[in-house]
C-alpha cells in the first residue's frame, strides 16, 4: 500500500514534519507497532509518530559498508545485533576481497556499537519480533540508507514493515517497493534535488536533541490502544447540551469546537477536522451550542453573547474550576485550544478574552470573527489563526477586518480553490493540517494528571 498526502506547503521543521507524517500513518499502526527512527535527522520527526500512535519509539543505528578506495560507494550496511545486509553486485563489480570486506566491518562495527550506546545507554533494543515497525526518517534521497534500515529490522523478526517519510521524490516508491510492506509519504514533490530544499529548518539534530527524545519517550511511553471516545451531556446555565469527548492515547491538549449556523456536534467537515486532530495526538470535544428548540430561532445562531457565555463554561469544566467536580475528568491537565467555524468563531473569540491564559490557541475555518465586539477582539491573548477559502472574498475581507482588531500572534491561512463550506477536493484536509500545526505549536506538553 502507497500513501501520499494531498497538498504540501514547506514543513516548519522536522517536528511538524512528524505531525503531519503521523496524521497518515493511524491506517497502520496497531497495538503491536513500533516506530523505529533513523538517528539523527529521523528522530525528531519519528519522536511524533511515536507519541501520536501511542507506540514505543527505538532507534535504528546502521553504519554503511563503504568500498575500500571509494568509501561513499555503498557495498552493504551493517546493524545492531550483528544484521548485515551487502550489495553483492558493488562488491563483485568493485573487486573488493573478503579481507578488504571483513577489515571495513570491524571498523564500522566499533562506530555503529559506540553510537548505539551513546543514543540508548543501557537501554536494549526493542524486540521486533512480530511486530509491525515503522522505519521514519526526515526524508528520502538515494533511498539507499531507508533500504539498509528495512532489511535490518526485516532481519530483526518485524512481521510488517513499514517506510514512513514526510518528503521524497516521486519515483521513490519504484526504488523501494520491494523492501518494504506499506510506503507512507506526505508529499512526493517535483522537481526534488534535496530533502533540505522542502525544509524551512533544515539545521543538524545535535546528539543531545536525539538523547532528549529517546529519553523522553522512554520515560513516559504513551498507553499503546488506550483512549477514550464517549458521548456525554453538558449541563450549562440550566440546560443540557449534548457533546462527543475523543481524548487518544498521551494526548498533548483539548481543542473544543464552537460549531456555528446551527451546526452541531454531527458536522461532517468538523468532525473531519477532528479526526485529524486527534491522529497528531490532540483531544477534542465537539458540543452542540444550542438546544434543538434553541436551535429554531435563527437570532440564537448569531447571539455571540450567548453562545460565547456557553462555550466559556464548558472550556471552564474542562480544567474542574468551573465549581465542584469536573464534568470532563479526563482533560484536567491539558492545554486548551478552541476550533470555531462561521459563527462559532466570534463564540471561541468571546471565550478567548473571558478566561485569557487558560486559552493557549484559537483557529478559525470560514469563521465570522467581526461578529466579536471590537473590545472583545482587543482582549484576545491567545494566538489566532483565521482560515478563510480563497473562493470566498466576503468572508476572507471580514476576517481581514477582524484580524486588524486583535491584539494578540495572528495568522491568516488562505486556502487555494476554497470556497466557504471548502467542499472542494483536498481544501479540507489543509484546514485540518493547518489547524494540527497551529494547536501543537502553541499547546505546551500537559503536565498535569490529563497528561499523564
Amino acid at each position: 500500500m502507497h500513501v501520499t498526502g494531498t497538498q504540501f506547503a514547506r514543513f516548519a521543521d522536522r517536528t511538524e514534519a512528524g505531525r503531519r507524517l503521523a496524521a497518515l500513518l493511524g491506517r497502520v499502526a496497531g497495538p503491536d507497532t513500533v516506530v523505529v527512527a533513523l538517528p539523527r535527522g529521523g528522530v525528531p520527526v519519528a519522536a511524533e509518530v511515536a507519541a501520536a500512535l501511542g507506540a514505543p519509539l527505538d532507534i535504528c543505528v546502521i553504519r554503511k559498508l563503504g568500498v575500500p578506495y571509494q568509501p561513499e560507494l555503498g557495498m552493504g550496511a551493517i546493524g545492531e545485533g550483528g544484521v548485515r545486509v551487502l550489495n553483492q553486485q558493488v562488491i563483485r563489480f568493485s573487486s573488493v576481497t573478503g579481507e578488504q570486506l571483513a577489515e571495513v566491518e570491524r571498523t564500522e562495527r566499533a562506530e555503529l556499537e559506540r553510537r548505539a550506546r551513546r543514543y540508548r545507554g543501557d537501554r536494549p533494543p526493542t524486540d521486533l519480533r512480530g511486530r509491525t515497525v515503522i522505519v521514519v526518517d526526515d526524508g528520502i534521497a538515494t533511498g539507499s540508507t531507508a533500504r539498509a534500515a528495512c532489511r535490518i529490522v526485516r532481519e530483526r523478526g518485524a512481521a510488517r514493515v513499514v517506510l514512513a517519510v514526510p518528503v521524497a521524490p516521486p519515483d521513490w516508491t519504484e526504488r523501494l517497493d520491494e523492501v518494504a510492506d506499506d510506503l507512507v509519504c506526505v508529499a512526493t514533490p517535483s522537481p526534488f534535488f534535496a530533502i533540505g530544499e522542502f525544509y524551512a529548518d533544515f539545521s543538524q539534530t545535535e546528539d543531545a536533541e536525539v538523547l532528549r527524545l529517546l529519553a523522553e519517550a522512554a520515560d513516559d511511553p504513551p498507553a499503546a490502544g488506550a483512549g477514550i471516545d464517549r458521548e456525554l451531556s453538558l449541563s450549562v446555565a440550566g440546560v443540557r447540551l449534548a457533546g462527543r469527548l475523543t481524548v487518544p492515547a498521551g494526548a498533548r491538549g483539548v481543542v473544543v469546537f464552537a460549531h456555528g449556523s446551527g451546526s452541531g456536534r454531527h458536522s461532517p467537515r468538523n468532525r473531519h477536522v477532528a479526526d485529524y486532530l486527534n491522529r497528531t495526538g490532540l483531544a477534542t470535544l465537539l458540543f452542540d451550542l444550542l438546544t434543538e428548540a434553541e436551535e429554531a430561532d435563527r437570532r440564537n445562531v448569531f447571539d455571540v453573547a450567548l453562545l460565547g457565555s456557553r462555550l466559556t463554561a464548558v472550556a471552564r469544566e474542562l480544567g474542574g474550576d468551573g465549581g465542584g467536580e469536573a464534568a470532563v475528568p479526563e482533560t484536567p491537565g491539558l492545554p486548551l485550544g478552541l476550533f470555531g467555524a462561521s459563527t462559532g468563531a466570534a463564540a471561541a473569540l468571546h471565550t478567548a478574552a473571558e478566561l485569557g491564559p487558560a486559552v493557549r490557541a484559537v483557529v478559525s475555518r470560514g469563521g465570522r470573527p467581526d461578529l466579536a465586539p471590537p473590545d472583545t477582539l482587543a482582549r484576545v491573548r491567545a494566538p489566532t489563526l483565521l482560515v478563510v477559502g480563497s473562493l470566498d472574498p466576503a468572508v476572507l475581507d471580514l476576517n481581514r477586518q477582524a484580524r486588524s482588531g486583535l491584539r494578540c500572534e495572528t495568522g491568516l491561512a488562505v486556502v487555494p480553490h476554497a470556497s466557504h463550506l471548502f467542499e472542494e477536493p483536498g481544501t479540507l484536509d489543509r484546514v485540518a493540517e493547518l489547524a494540527s500545526d497551529w494547536f501543537l505549536r502553541h499547546l505546551p506538553r500537559p503536565t498535569g494528571p490529563g497528561g499523564a
